[in-house]
């Protein structure tokens, strides 16, 4: 099979677990039948059961992955929609993000040090809240690995959406800012999609706390490292 029947294949295979999972999240409504997280897992799962090397799959899914650039920039769109309420909750907004990029650098510092955990694996838990391409590139500035920090950014983006609804519940956060701050600040994109099924005031606000948290973690990411190793 050549590279082009496989990767349509991988494709295909891929749409369809995902359809297959949101049809099953519809049924069953709850944060952990998400169809990322309920997709991501068949397709493990078909993966080890089948025993398909990740470079086999990759040839349609880097294809996939490809697709994110252009999903983030879409991302614009509610956001242009929406300019009067962000200009109207600005200051709420900046603070917001800027409090909860310090809280995502710092908590996951503290841990990994308390645990003892190496220098290379710190560096790249830094960015976890942020972008998959800030991520990387931040986790390398910092001699990090990168594919290690797109992964520790795929569990804080899965972990989050999966948490998201339990502790606004707990602690009785109601309104759609901030909502979509703490969403877009701690889960990036993945928390931003789901932010945007909510309303789309939340998706907004969302995707200005994902972009200003990736210019945040990139300029405060390495001082906060200097500072506390």
């Amino acid at each position: 099979m050549n590279d082009f029947f496989l990767a349509l294949f991988f494709i295909s295979l891929t749409v369809g677990v995902y359809l297959g999972a949101r049809m099953f999240y519809q049924k069953f409504p709850y944060p952990f039948t998400l169809p990322l997280v309920v997709g991501t897992l068949v397709m493990i799962a078909i993966l080890v059961v089948f025993r398909i090397p990740y470079d086999a799959y990759s040839v349609g899914g880097e294809w996939i992955e490809r697709l994110l650039g252009p999903a983030v920039v879409a991302l614009a769109y509610p956001l242009y929609k929406q300019l009067s309420m962000l200009k109207k909750y600005f200051t709420s907004i900046v603070v917001g993000v800027f409090v909860g990029a310090i809280i995502g650098i710092t908590s996951g510092l503290l841990l990994a040090k308390w645990l003892g955990v190496e220098e290379m694996l710190i560096y790249s838990l830094v960015p976890k809240s942020v972008t998959t391409p800030v991520a990387m590139d931040v986790a390398k500035t910092l001699g990090g690995a990168p594919p290690l920090a797109a992964i520790f950014v795929m569990v804080a983006g899965i972990g989050g959406v999966v948490l998201a609804p339990y502790l606004f519940k707990w602690f009785k956060i109601n309104h759609f800012i901030g909502k979509g701050i703490g969403t877009g600040s701690a889960s990036h994109a993945i928390g931003t999609a789901k932010a945007l099924e909510n309303s789309e005031e939340e998706g907004a606000a969302s995707s200005v706390a994902m972009t200003l948290s990736a210019i945040v973690v990139s300029v405060l990411g390495p001082m906060l490292v200097f500072l506390l190793y």
